[in-house]
């Protein structure tokens, strides 16, 4: 057997960018992988098998060895032949002797008769199915465990960018969708109220059309390469200073927001396309344009979200690199002071939309309480999340009226319903009225005091927090610095995102949670960011335990940014008490690292459990007695009490709060609370809903955590309540077994 050179190998796949640049097409491309690896793996074969999700199939798409002409022609099932069967078992096949092998499918005039050690790989992107790399040798039994190894991280290392291909190739196959038509008679939509506000503006719709960015070509004018240049320098200058601009707003998100676009600016590839054409004569904004312009309309029909996200930075990046090429300068960006339509959006795209100040979003998918909706929310966004497809085809001309407040879409709208809305909304905006429900301390109608805290999202929530007196912050989603990036922020960039927050609210008491990635919030840069069940899978404490150097780094920037305030530390997502104590013993493992290094931190902050699944609340007792706190959060409880997605509007209707299994289970962790001594606050949208304040002040709650807009309102109805009458109401509820009858007494008030 002939030694083969894996270290040779991986520094080529370490340089794979060069070899997709040096390709003409990205056919070209996966054929030079297949040349490369044969020359390393000293093997006579490599074929490289692309996954056809539409047909369910394995597509032959490169191979050196074999004849060429079988290349689109050689397809096979998931689980057809030894290739489709290292797909379907998601594991690698290795035979001596192939053929004999009784699931070895021979073809027919590809030349493979002669090979005897076979070798396929999956090539894998999280749990999407991208395809299969297989290898061959003339020679029986050629492969040994170490050629399985080196190949399988091979295949690892190459998914993200042979997906990227198979994703370009198969664009092609794909025609066009006839866009919907919007009725004529379509006035009036009625959705749910994503983030509350009100809004009043044409419209502007992402990812259904692209930029039309070639009118910036026209003209007799001609521009040279140096001035391809020049607007290349400003265009980076220009980002920097928009990142600047933001560091008063968003200070935790700044330096993040735009890095998609600047490396846009230095990739090979983008900017290779753009003076390839140059130097063949077209006018640099041309070059520009068509460049820009074949990257949006790839991207804008790709059906994976992943990789369709690109397309906001690859038109942002034209704009401005047209707008200071020719000196034409436009709005920046499409969506001043517009409607933004969208069939779904990420967490990046909210803080896009809020430095080119957006009027409003409707949203075409996901749920009021996705993170979206959370994020436009802190910006002050209004956000409605509708069915109706039809508005993805409304011309921009037309006016819309957002009460996102209602969940309501006027299209069109009558001047009476706009002047009503409009004076509504004039008034709920009043912040000096909304002050004036402020009191010195939140109470009853019979003197008892309840603690209202805020959630904190960024940091530009803590102006709202201290304007209306939060007692401190009940949650701070620490997960959003992770969300709009490209890797994991350092314990320093952590640290000082940290420090800004407790030194916004001095002396007030402070609940940092730790990272709750997953469901609805995924990162783009972790292996566990694609997952078929995504809410039951890898994410929150889960993903911190797994990745202990992240979640030490994240503990650390904590502790250290605590010192000397009132810090408290919350799990989400824990599910038994051994996840709880291993994360104890991480925060005093964070703890002797910082003694030992001579540094000033929070010595011992209280730590707590976040309860929100239902195998904590048949343990409470237990968690009780080793947490410090527990903090109930309603989104998720109710979620996987009921078994219902919270972000899926078609079973929209059964998430119920007031569901009686959901009630008796926020009783056991309350009594749990008050048996052990412990404080129980309550987080997530049930906590702002008027609807249900008097039942959980019933069941014995005295700490709510809201968004800092809610902190007036709730403030003027503690006033109008009494505990005496709210402890009635709750046993009421509580006797109840269905959820008509309970849903009656709420709205009846019961007599409070």
């Amino acid at each position: 057997m002939f030694k083969r050179d894996h270290t040779k190998l991986i520094c080529d796949v370490g340089e794979i960018t060069d070899l997709f640049h040096d390709a003409v097409s990205m056919e070209e491309f996966l054929q030079k992988i297949t040349a490369m690896v044969t020359r390393h793996m000293d093997c006579e074969v490599c074929s490289i098998y692309l996954y056809d999700a539409n047909h369910r199939e394995l597509v032959l798409k490169a191979t050196t060895g074999l004849n060429p002409g079988s290349v689109n022609k050689v397809r096979m099932k998931i689980g057809e032949g030894l290739t489709g069967l290292a797909l379907k078992e998601r594991r690698p096949i290795c035979e001596g002797q192939a053929k004999n092998n009784p699931n070895f499918r021979f073809f027919s005039g590809i030349g493979e008769e002669k090979f005897e050690s076979f070798l396929a790989v999956p090539i894998l992107r999280g749990n999407v199915e991208v395809g299969v790399m297989v290898i061959q040798s003339e020679k029986k039994d050629y492969f040994a465990s170490e050629d399985i190894q080196v190949f399988r991280a091979i295949t690892a290392q190459l998914a993200t960018t042979i997906e990227t291909a198979r994703v370009l190739i198969m664009l092609n196959d794909k025609k066009e969708k006839a866009p919907a038509v919007l009725p004529k008679d379509l006035k009036f939509i009625r959705g749910r109220c994503g983030a509350e506000g009100v809004a009043l503006a044409t419209t502007a719709v992402i990812g259904e059309s692209a930029t039309d960015l070639l009118h910036y070509g026209t003209g007799d004018k001609r521009y040279s390469e140096a001035d391809l240049h020049r607007a290349i320098t400003a265009t980076e200058r220009q980002l920097e200073k928009l990142q600047i601009k933001l560091e008063e707003t968003l200070p935790d998100m700044t330096g993040l927001i735009f890095n998609a676009q600047v490396l846009m600016l230095k990739d090979k590839g983008f900017m290779d396309s753009i003076f390839h054409l140059v130097k063949a004569g077209i006018n640099p904004p041309s070059a520009v344009a068509e460049v820009v312009n074949d990257y949006v309309s790839k991207f804008s029909r790709i059906e994976d979200s992943y990789l369709r996200e690109k397309i906001y930075d690859v038109k942002d990046v034209g704009r401005r690199l047209l707008e200071n090429l020719t000196g034409r300068e436009q709005k920046h960006g499409d969506y001043q002071d517009k409607i933004v339509i969208a069939s779904e959006l990420f967490p990046s795209d909210a803080l896009k939309l809020f430095s080119q100040r957006t009027k409003g979003i409707i949203l075409l998918s996901g749920g009021a309480a996705s993170h979206v909706a959370i994020l436009a929310r802190s910006l002050n966004i209004p956000l409605v999340v509708v069915h109706e497809g039809a508005l993805l085809s409304l011309a921009p001309s037309v006016e819309v009226l957002l009460d996102a407040s209602m969940g309501y879409v006027y299209i069109d709208p009558d001047p009476l319903i706009k002047a009503k809305v409009l004076q509504r909304e004039e008034l709920d905006l009043n912040i000096d009225s909304l002050k004036k429900m402020i009191r010195e301390r939140p109470q009853t109608r019979d003197g008892v005091v309840v603690k209202l805290m805020a959630n904190i999202n960024l940091l530009g929530d803590l102006k709202a927090a201290n304007e209306f007196k939060a007692d401190g912050v009940g949650l701070y989603r620490s997960e959003f610095p992770f969300m709009i990036r490209n890797n994991f922020p350092s314990e320093q960039e952590q640290y000082l995102i940290y420090r800004r927050l407790v030194e916004g609210m001095p002396g007030k008491e402070i609940t940092l949670r730790t990272l709750d990635i997953g469901g609805d919030k995924v990162l783009s840069y972790t292996q566990h960011s694609r997952e078929g069940n995504p809410f039951l899978g890898m994410r929150s404490i889960r993903l911190s335990l797994k990745h202990p150097d992240v979640f030490i780094a994240q503990l650390r920037a904590m502790l250290l940014a605590g010192a000397g305030r009132r810090v408290r530390i919350l799990f989400p997502m824990i599910s038994s008490l051994d996840e709880f104590l291993q994360a104890k013993a991480m925060v005093q493992e964070c703890v002797q690292q910082l003694e030992t290094e001579g540094k000033e931190f929070a010595v011992n902050p209280p730590l707590g459990v976040m309860v929100e699944l239902p195998s904590t609340v048949e343990i409470i007792n237990d968690m009780a007695q080793e947490a410090d706190f527990l903090s109930i959060g309603t989104n998720d409880l109710v979620q996987y009490m009921l078994a219902v997605d919270r972000t899926n509007d078609q079973v929209a209707a059964l998430y119920l709060p007031h569901h009686p299994a959901v009630l008796r289970a926020l009783k056991k962790v309350v009594e749990a609370g008050l048996k052990y001594g412990r404080e129980v606050s309550i987080c997530g949208d049930m906590a702002n809903d008027p609807k249900y304040l008097g039942l959980l002040l019933g069941l014995g709650l005295r700490c709510f955590s809201m968004d800092a807009r809610y902190l007036p309102r709730m403030h003027e109805q503690l006033r109008q309540l009494s505990v005496k009458e709210c402890e009635k109401l709750t046993q009421k509820i509580l006797a109840q077994s269905q959820i008509s009858r309970i849903a009656q007494l709420l709205e009846s008030g019961g007599g409070v």
